[in-house]
């Protein structure tokens, strides 16, 4: 690597912010002999940037001993970032390459055949006469052999070991804040009747036990073994045998990988292993002297051998961006890197706080036995919100399904659903696409979508967080770590994604945007991860206030529509997220907020039970 050719490897034709300090501070990290640098940057520095900058750096062909490596990878674990990635001219020399599955054959009798399923895969010793032009293989030959290849984390992991894509010099993860989590879910083994193709053939037995399950997955890796062979034995595949084929051999990579891991005894991996009721998959349970169990999802915590092979042994040299790397030992421990190994740089924040205000608009916990409660209270919140915005587009994060269908019901019941978009599992990017582009000042209820979604201008001004994104703790991942007291952890975690969600509807220094929170464990939240919290962000905090909102008269927060209800679009309201009354003063921290306090004697697990999806 060469650190000092950052400068002319960035790539825009001049800076913005601290995009120039950055760079100084990242090439000074890794000429200091750092292997990795944490680069922590904030909503509009432009990591990609400072991405491409560092990728740069890559020894180059030819350079050193032909044994070398050279070149760089760009990952990211959000297919939208790497959407991002490439349709921007200035990353245009990051060769993008995904999945097979995202291509379609060229065949003129194939058009709608994914590559992944194409004759090429279905029909042993096919010789596929167009195979230089075909999008995935052309894709692919372009990124192995040039300078810089990106694709997203999933596919970097896949092709951990492979002969074409093979370790390289420098490798970037951009918004690497969830890489420990993202490696957990990776390897996680879900055994089930979704992901296992003749489920219904077996007998899964009662599993008391990660060493009962061990047994059971070399167990089932053979019978996987068998079926796989059976169907590469047929001269030719259906598209049907083509996925159960590639699923079997993803199948038992997987459980090899687990039984091989929990037989190490210099892995320092911890497994757990939760199984179902055999009602969830029906079946009966069978009968009393051999019971039948249900599925089993085999879950590892904090895979450090698992990131080892397929991240950290496939470069030189790391960047891992991100801006919201809250702790750096911390961090460092999930993931399996020394901390003394690994420099942080800090890139200052470019936004006015008074353009990112936060407001206080609790209306008491979310927490699943006080939602009943709750809810209503916050629906009428947000009713006054729109009233308040007539004429802006707003953002519900509801956390969950079930709470978005409560709000859903509320809203249409107080009269305002004419300007209420929702959407479901399946429907989730159209709908979102489509009150994207519609220039109607709908409030668009959303599930899950606080990383990676960029609302700049008048594609949203406001947002509510309805609940604190608190994770699961009925997963048992989650409650073996509250057991072993991490609660640091827990709710670091927690501030990581309210952080996320509050850079959603503020992109550059010249937008603006408000965010209101209604669940008061948010509060409590900022109190007991105030050191973990960045300082522009502890800013936000410090600015927070309750806002003074209109009373509640649902028929003027149609205000901006017309009697179908749909937009009459007026002048705009240019509210930057202020007072009702126009003020925009400093407030007051959170501490001194109003809300449902927890006392300090109660257990801080009641305050973030949570069971939902």
């Amino acid at each position: 690597m060469k650190p000092e050719r950052i400068f002319e490897e960035f790539p825009a034709p001049s800076y913005r912010g601290t995009q120039e300090q950055a760079l100084r501070d990242v090439r000074d990290a890794f000429a200091a002999g750092n292997d990795v640098v944490l680069v922590r940057a904030p909503t509009g520095s432009g990591k990609s940037l400072l991405a491409r900058a560092v990728a740069g750096c890559a020894r180059r062909a030819g350079a050193g001993d032909p044994s070398d490596a050279t070149g760089a990878y760009y990952t990211t674990p959000q297919v939208s970032q790497l959407d991002d990635v490439a349709a921007d001219d200035l990353l245009a020399d990051l060769n993008v390459i995904r999945g097979k599955s995202n291509y379609t054959c060229i065949l003129p009798e194939e058009r709608d055949t994914p590559v992944n399923q194409a004759p090429c895969v279905r029909e042993r010793g096919y010789d596929c006469s167009v195979k230089h032009r075909c999008p995935y293989f052309s894709d692919r030959a372009i990124a192995s052999n040039r300078e810089i290849a990106a694709m997203t984390l999933a596919y970097f992991m896949q092709t951990a070991g492979s002969d074409v894509f093979r370790k390289r010099d420098v490798v970037v993860v951009d918004e690497a804040h969830g890489l420990a989590e993202w490696a957990e879910m990776y390897a996680t083994i879900q055994l089930g009747p979704r992901t296992v193709p003749f489920w219904d053939d077996l007998r899964v037995p009662e599993v008391d036990s990660v060493e009962r399950a061990v047994r059971y997955a070399e167990s089932l890796a053979g019978t996987c073994e068998r079926r796989k062979d059976d169907l590469l034995a047929q001269d030719s595949l259906s598209p049907g045998e083509v996925r159960e084929r590639d699923r079997l051999q993803e199948l038992i990579g997987d459980l090899e990988w687990f039984v091989s891991d929990f037989r190490d005894p210099q892995s320092p991996t911890t497994w757990l292993v939760d199984q179902s009721d055999p009602r969830s998959s029906g079946r009966d349970g069978g009968d009393g002297d051999d019971p039948q169990g249900g599925p089993l999802t085999i879950k590892p915590m904090s895979p450090e051998k698992y990131l080892q092979h397929t991240v950290w042994d496939r470069g030189n040299k790391f960047a891992l961006l991100s801006a919201t790397i809250l702790n750096k030992d911390a961090f460092c421990r999930q993931v399996g890197l020394e901390p003394d190994r690994v420099a942080l740089v800090d890139v200052d924040h470019t936004f006015p706080v008074e353009n990112r205000p936060l407001y206080d608009v609790t209306q008491g916990k979310m927490t699943y036995d006080e939602r009943d409660e709750t809810t209503p209270k916050i629906a009428r919140t947000i009713v006054r919100l729109m009233q308040h915005h007539p004429d802006e587009k707003g953002l519900i994060h509801a956390h969950s399904y079930d709470i978005q269908d409560r709000l859903a019901d509320l809203l249409s019941d107080f009269g305002v659903g004419d300007r209420v978009r929702t959407h479901d599992r399946d429907g989730r990017d159209a709908a979102l696409d489509a009150w994207k582009a519609s220039d109607d000042p709908d409030v668009f209820l959303s599930v899950k979508m606080e990383e990676a979604l960029d609302l700049k201008g008048d594609l949203c001004r406001w947002q509510v967080i309805c609940k604190a994104p608190f994770l699961n703790t009925g997963d048992s991942r989650v409650a073996h770590r509250l057991e072993e007291g991490q609660w640091a952890w827990y709710y670091r975690t927690t501030l990581r994604t309210v952080i996320q969600a509050c850079g959603r509807v503020v992109r550059a220094p010249d937008d603006y945007g408000a965010t209101y929170l209604a669940d008061s464990s948010l509060l409590d939240c900022f109190e007991r991860a105030r050191t973990d919290m960045p300082d522009w962000f502890a800013a936000q905090v410090d600015r927070m206030k309750r806002p003074e909102l209109p009373s509640f008269e649902p028929r003027t927060a149609l205000a901006g529509t017309d009697a179908g209800g749909r937009s009459g679009r007026g002048s705009r309201t240019r509210s930057r997220g202020a007072n009702a009354d126009g003020s925009g003063g400093s407030g007051r921290s959170p501490s001194r907020s109003s809300g449902s306090r927890r006392s300090s004697g109660s257990s801080p697990l009641a305050d973030v039970w949570e069971t939902d999806e």
